[in-house]
């Protein structure tokens, strides 16, 4: 007999109604999984650099679920963001600094907006995609990409990115490249020979020169090297690659012939000996051994020939000996003499060779290393190796050494309401002590150090504590504990004179004329130092008006003075590429990668022109012929006329004619494209020092005495003259 099914009776479909509402309440957050909170708050720093724009639906500069709430353009595998894809929409600021904290981020398609300044040197360090193409990037590109071992794509093009491509492919397999349309420099790096998995590659319409050799045996299928400086022959092996497009550039007609054939030499029987004279010609017989044409039936030397030789040979040894003997005396005789008449002043002498030598190294341009000012005495310790050798000299230093305890403690573990600011080596945090001291801590990323061994970042820190002037920021202390690579630096509260000039939000704070003439005096006093009282000269190599603080009188202090010590290996390699930015760079360090003091003097008239005009040194906001500070001004610095019109805006007229001449005439000797033309920090400084000079003389107003300009009549600050 056949089941019947018994239907539900009224009772039971309640209950299983309210069974289902309760399993879904509970399976709710299964399914609205919570974002990581790294994601989210990397999330919520990105919208906030991007000016919280509204079209980024659903995103919040605090709290929110961006997976949760699907935030437009992210995409979420479980918890973790895995996509950001916001191309097209006119996004514009810059891209925060938490974008290392998306560890599950694989894909990043920013194109297509109007996103500003560098790419920062920290990105999600797990991409596969990478799309910032058609925005408003400067700099170059970040060394993390080098850590990037699964990127596929990469598309920069369409920026203003330039100076040398860095040497950071050689742990990549990019698959597809695309450096297009920027203002790249130099050669090719050689680590391109390395992207075995490279298939497309666009570098069309950059500044590039050197050669292609670099791409041969790479697996590529499209070659677009169009509109750079590229020269010689194109290798025979590019020849093949389907899509290949090579116009605009200084090629030598096309691929490289092959090479002439290959013609060995003769060979030379050992037993084909002969024994004529020098010039004398040999024949060979139809036997094939060799005879003399004029040697009839004679089978050799005679007795009395044989003889004359060997009596020639010995006259001409023994007349070689005695000249040899008559040298050595007389040299002997002469370093007696000399010894004999300089014997009482050799002590003085040897001070006068020792003086001679300081002044030869304090001339030099080139620096390879630090080492402390010659008024400091060092005691020098030599560290000896297993077998005795000298490994090292080890210089003590007079920094503190802290605990990266007490650093935690002091930052509230290095948390985001402490950070400061970011650079090429890593994040700046305010410090606050239990004893009310407040420092400001540079935590250095390791993948950015070249000096891994311990013992050369404490030869560093050596250095770099001894450094000690009134407008160079104070090294203090250091830690090396536990991996941790850190600088403790004395805090300097009022920002850096970027912010002041370019991002300065209170209309009261703005900087008078006489202020900046101040703050160029100070930065070049400090640069005078590193370059003309430091044996051997210190070079900055990354001079900029971010990185000159100012105190709450407007005294200016240098930062990062030494750092270059620690930059990556692979930008030492490729001319140091990451040190120093865009707009700041001279001409000789983009062209060869050749940096000495006089290529700081360039980037010291940069700043220079940046307190004259308030304008940034790059900005690709403006008409194309007056993004490039440099360019743009350098020819109106002698035009009367039009360096008034070039004047900062904020200052409102306020300010000397004459000084202001002078002042554009030591910028215009500054920035010249030729570095033996340049100066010597010493004659800038006595130049500003004249300006100030001038100044002094005439009664100034209470406004000029605290550096920030109020609102008086225009004709009150053309009284004053420099």
């Amino acid at each position: 007999m056949a089941n019947k099914r018994t239907p539900l009776s009224l009772s039971d479909s309640r209950f299983l109604t309210r069974l289902l509402l309760i399993a879904s309440i509970f399976a709710l957050p299964l399914v609205l999984a919570t974002t990581d909170p790294s994601d989210a708050q990397a999330l919520q720093v990105v919208y906030t650099s991007l000016n919280s724009p509204s079209q980024l639906i659903g995103w919040k500069s605090s709290g929110g679920d961006p997976c949760g709430e699907s935030w437009k353009g992210v995409t979420c595998e479980g918890s973790a963001v895995v996509s950001i894809q916001v191309s097209g929409l006119g996004l514009s600021g810059t891209m925060g600094y938490l974008l290392s904290d998306l560890m599950s981020l694989k894909t990043l398609d920013l194109s297509d907006n109007n996103i500003r300044d560098t790419i920062p040197y920290q990105l999600p360090p797990n991409l596969t995609n990478l799309n910032l193409a058609n925005n408003n990037f400067s700099g170059n590109l970040p060394y993390s990409i080098s850590k990037m071992v699964s990127l596929n794509y990469l598309n920069v093009s369409g920026n203003s990115l330039s100076q040398s491509i860095g040497d950071i492919f050689s742990n990549l397999t990019v698959a597809t490249m695309d450096l297009s349309f920027n203002n790249f420099s130099g050669d090719l790096p050689s680590s391109f020979s390395s992207l075995s998995n490279l298939s497309t590659l666009y570098v069309q319409n950059n500044q590039l020169t050197g050669s292609l050799n670099s791409l041969v045996g790479l697996p590529l299928t499209n070659l677009n090297v169009a509109n750079n400086h590229f020269s010689g022959w194109i290798p025979q092996e590019l020849s093949s690659i389907p899509n290949f497009i090579y116009v605009g550039n200084s090629f030598a007609n096309g691929p490289a012939p092959p090479p002439p054939p290959y013609s060995p030499p003769p060979s030379r029987s050992p037993n084909n000996r002969n024994h004529s004279g020098p010039g004398t010609p040999t024949t060979k017989g139809s036997d094939g051994q060799s005879s003399h044409p004029d040697s009839g039936n004679n089978k050799g030397l005679t007795v009395g020939a044989i003889i004359g030789i060997v009596l020639g040979s010995l006259f001409l040894l023994l007349f070689a000996l005695l000249a040899l003997v008559l040298c050595i005396r007389k040299g002997k005789k002469k370093e007696s003499g000399a010894r004999a008449s300089t014997g009482s002043l050799s002590v003085g002498t040897d001070k006068v060779n020792t003086e001679m030598q300081e002044h030869r190294v304090k001339s030099m341009a080139t620096v390879t290393d630090l080492r402390p000012p010659p008024a400091e005495k060092l005691m020098a310790e030599r560290v000896h190796g297993k077998n005795g050798s000298v490994k090292r000299v080890k210089s003590p230093i007079t920094a503190t050494s802290y605990t990266v305890a007490s650093l935690q403690t002091a930052t509230n573990s290095f948390s985001q309401e402490f950070l400061i600011g970011e650079g090429s080596l890593g994040r700046v945090y305010k410090a606050e002590f239990s004893n009310g001291k407040v420092m400001a801590i540079k935590k250095i990323d390791n993948a950015a150090l070249s000096l891994q061994e311990e013992d050369n970042f404490l030869e560093a820190v050596s250095n770099m504590s001894r450094l000690r002037h009134t407008n160079i920021v104070t090294l203090v202390g250091y830690c090396a504990e536990h991996g941790q690579r850190l600088l403790v630096y004395d805090h300097v509260g009022n920002g850096s004179l970027h912010d002041m000039l370019h991002f300065s939000d209170d209309g009261s704070k703005m900087l008078t004329w006489n202020a900046r003439v101040r703050v160029a005096l100070g930065t070049a006093r400090a640069l005078e130092y590193l370059h003309e009282v430091c044996l051997p000269s210190v070079v900055h190599r990354n001079f900029k008006s971010a990185n000159i603080l100012l105190d709450e009188e407007l005294n200016p202090h240098l930062s990062d003075c030494g750092l270059a010590a620690l930059t990556p290996n692979t930008e030492r390699q490729v001319s140091t590429q990451m040190v120093g930015s865009f707009g700041y760079s001279a001409p000789e360090f983009a062209l060869s990668g050749i940096y000495t003091v006089k290529s700081d003097v360039y980037s010291f008239g940069v700043v220079m022109l940046e307190l004259l005009t308030g304008r940034k040194p790059l900005d690709s906001s403006r008409a194309r012929s007056e993004q490039s500070l440099v360019r743009w001004a350098t020819p109106q610095l002698h035009d009367i006329d039009a360096l008034a019109k070039m004047v900062d805006p904020a200052l409102n007229g306020m300010y000397p004619a004459k000084s202001l001449s002078r002042f554009a005439d030591i910028i215009a000797l500054c920035v010249q494209p030729e570095p033996e033309f340049r100066p010597p920090m010493s004659e800038v400084v006595q130049a500003l020092v004249r300006l100030m000079q001038r100044a002094s003389v005439v009664k100034r107003r209470s406004s000029d005495e605290s550096g920030f300009m109020y609102k008086t009549p225009e004709h009150e600050a053309m009284d004053m003259s420099f």
